[in-house]
């Protein structure tokens, strides 16, 4: 059975519900995940992009993939909704990668492979990621170790998206792609979900790169983010009361 965060997100975009949890969360975690990754769009414009699907206001110095990949990622939010009582699969995280990517001037890069797996070594800071000829078995193992859980809970869920990201599959994009994941099976096992505000961005970072040695920093700064959420269903919807802890 479907949670109650979940039922109430797919009512309100089923029903085209404006000003609601979809529509604020659609909002918020495309504008923080983005600006996270240098998007220069503010919170207003994005959130003008998401209701009138146009660009109104000057958009003036804004480079043309940042709005490409803004709208693009809301769609890739509903095809999170979509898909959401199938497993992970590559299928899926592919997915995400050519939906957010798609249009892009990265897009038309041959070398670039939007949709699949890097062709060219990359690193995220100073940290060397797993070698192009390694990511399918890398994503592989990770999927396994993953899908055998008999109950996930908010740990597991952190841990793969540190994985994932310590991987860093793509070309580029690997961060909103890992956020877009966490939030989906978050959704799926019943945990609430969360937006990392980009004002948290630099803790966020910590604890990706410290989480080896000091898993809590960023396991803490997910936490946080969760407990605003939390305040967001509770505006929304009182009746659900108290959510339960992860």
């Amino acid at each position: 059975m479907k949670n109650q965060i979940l039922e109430k997100i797919l009512e309100e975009r089923k029903n085209g519900l404006k000003g609601g949890l979809y529509h604020k969360t659609q909002v918020s975690l495309t504008y923080n995940s983005n600006r996270i990754e240098g998007s220069k769009l503010t919170e207003e414009q994005t959130r003008y992009v998401f209701e009138t699907k146009t660009v109104g206001f000057d958009a003036d110095g804004l480079p043309v993939d940042d709005i490409i990949e803004t709208s693009n990622h809301f769609r890739a939010f509903d095809y999170l909704l979509d898909t959401i009582d199938q497993d992970l699969s590559k299928e899926i995280i592919k997915t995400f990668h050519q939906i957010l990517k798609e249009g892009t001037s990265d897009s038309h890069k041959a070398y670039f492979n939007v949709g699949d797996w890097k062709k060219i070594p990359n690193e995220v800071g100073d940290i060397k990621t797993s070698l192009p000829e390694n990511v399918d078995k890398d994503i592989s193992n990770l999927l396994e170790d993953y899908l055998v859980k008999p109950a996930v809970i908010f740990n597991d869920l952190i841990a793969f998206h540190e994985y994932f990201e310590r991987i860093h599959p793509f070309q580029d994009g690997n961060g909103r792609v890992g956020r877009l994941i966490l939030f989906r099976e978050c959704l799926k096992h019943d945990i609430v979900p969360f937006v990392i505000d980009n004002d948290k961005k630099l803790f966020y970072y910590r604890g990706l790169r410290e989480f080896a040695t000091q898993s809590g920093y960023l396991i803490e700064t997910c936490l946080a983010a969760q407990d605003v959420y939390k305040e967001w269903v509770g505006y929304f919807y009182p009746e659900i009361g108290l959510l339960r802890n992860p």
